[in-house]
């Protein structure tokens, strides 16, 4: 019986992600984590004193591609994939730069709890009863280690000389050390410490830069990220470093933001802050450098519905059209603008800058093949609002068979291809009325 109902459970889950990865159908979240939740509470009264068997197969995705070992707290890295977060820390605490799967540099070395993973790992165990992995690999924070991190704190209340070189030494621990940063989780208070200096550091741009690395490192320790968003000081300098500063400072300024963005309270939090406008002027204005570590912050933190408005009065659909028109970063910002146009007041703007020929260019181009998911998704949901835009499609379609190109290629994703299939059989059931020979 338990059996049963545990299945079932597990093939309305799999229907449920299917919608959300295919479809980008985000209406069944609340119902995804229904389902989560039930086969929690149906599993959670096995026992789970046994230890894995050795002759228990553990499945390839619960494996740490480094470890080879069942994963205790799965992490997402910049190129998508998943690592056990010891072992990939271990990995970029070494100055490791790259992924160590697909060899790609990385563009940040951010760690993004990956949760369905992380949830599939702990069902997997209790349907077995298999003790549940807990992270062994953890540094605890010793006696003397937290006697020097608070003199460190309190030198920051001294002169400037004392101030900027605390600052610095605090920098390189929470970045070599990840027993440094679980000292702001037991001290929340040393988060004000660690800030008390910003309006010397404003004269001080390698102070500055240090403080707002901190910030980033410390950040990246999942209990302290809901003590940096509560503290007001520590959102406004990130944001305000963002238009201030070294190109350093402003890259990890936008990195902190994108790193805190993991929950819709906390997205909440930033955009009410008024993170959106300098986040978009970075993309617009900002170093070549930065313009990554910006779109990214922005794409995360655009997830939560309220901020794609914010976004919008912030003028994100101009600037990232006009990047987009030099070719720049177009994976990044297509997804970005996919996620604007569920704004209404966002897809009229963007009809009204004619984003129907870029988009066809992009569909046609050597894009990345998720931008040309993106162009192809947005066309449609273009063409559903506007007649005229269909227009455009359908007279690109029988000059150069951009939409079945696009079908019909080997490397096109699965969801470009349904949209593409999708987008055809408007073109042929819709009736286009030529233009009369007197309209100009």
């Amino acid at each position: 019986m338990e059996a049963s109902k545990s299945g079932e459970l597990k093939k309305e889950l799999q229907r449920l992600v299917k919608v959300i990865v295919d479809d980008d159908d985000y209406t069944v979240e609340d119902e995804t984590v229904r389902v989560l939740d039930s086969l929690k509470e149906l599993k959670f009264n096995k026992s789970l004193s046994f230890k894995l068997d050795d002759n228990e197969v553990v499945p390839e995705e619960f494996k740490c591609p480094i470890s080879r070992e069942l994963m205790r707290d799965p992490v997402i890295l910049a190129t998508g994939q998943t690592y056990d977060r010891a072992f990939i820390e271990r990995w970029l605490n070494e100055g490791n730069r790259t992924c160590p799967q697909t060899q790609q540099v990385l563009p940040h070395t951010n760690l993004i709890p990956n949760k369905l993973v992380r949830g599939m790992i702990f069902h997997w165990c209790n349907e077995r009863g298999i003790e549940i992995p807990r992270d062994t690999n953890v540094e605890v924070i010793t006696k003397d280690e937290r006697e020097y991190l608070n003199s460190l704190l309190e030198k920051l209340s001294l002169s400037q000389s004392d101030q900027k070189e605390a600052a610095k030494e605090i920098r390189m621990l929470t970045k070599k050390k990840p027993s440094s940063r679980q000292f702001f989780s037991d001290s929340p208070e040393a988060i004000c410490k660690l800030l008390s200096p910003f309006p010397l550091a404003d004269r001080d741009l390698e102070m500055q830069e240090n403080i707002i690395t901190t910030l980033f490192n410390i950040s990246i320790f999942e209990d302290n990220k809901r003590f940096v968003v509560a503290n007001p000081a520590a959102i406004s300098l990130l944001i305000k470093s963002l238009k201030s500063g070294t190109i350093q400072t402003n890259a990890n300024a936008a990195a902190t933001l994108f790193t805190l963005a993991v929950s819709d309270n906390y997205k909440r939090a930033i955009g009410e802050a008024g993170a959106l406008s300098s986040l978009i002027d970075l993309i617009n204005s900002g170093h070549p450098e930065i313009i990554n570590d910006a779109a990214t912050a922005v794409f995360k933190l655009c997830s939560l519905h309220e901020n794609t408005e914010r976004a919008c009065e912030a003028g994100a659909v101009s600037v990232i059209l006009k990047k987009l028109n030099d070719r720049i970063l177009v994976g990044e910002l297509m997804a970005i603008l996919v996620l604007l146009s569920k704004h209404i007041r966002s897809l009229y703007q963007m009809m009204s800058y004619r984003v129907v020929p870029l988009l066809l260019n992009i569909i046609k181009e050597n894009s990345p093949e998720n931008a040309k998911e993106n162009a192809i998704s947005l066309l449609y949901t273009i063409c559903n609002e506007e007649r005229l835009c269909l227009r455009e499609v359908k007279v690109e379609e029988a000059k150069n068979g951009t939409i079945s190109q696009l079908r019909n290629s080997e490397t096109s994703t699965s969801r470009a291809k349904r949209k593409a299939k999708d987008m055809l059989e408007r073109l042929k059931n819709t009736a286009i009325v030529p233009d009369s020979p007197n309209s100009a």
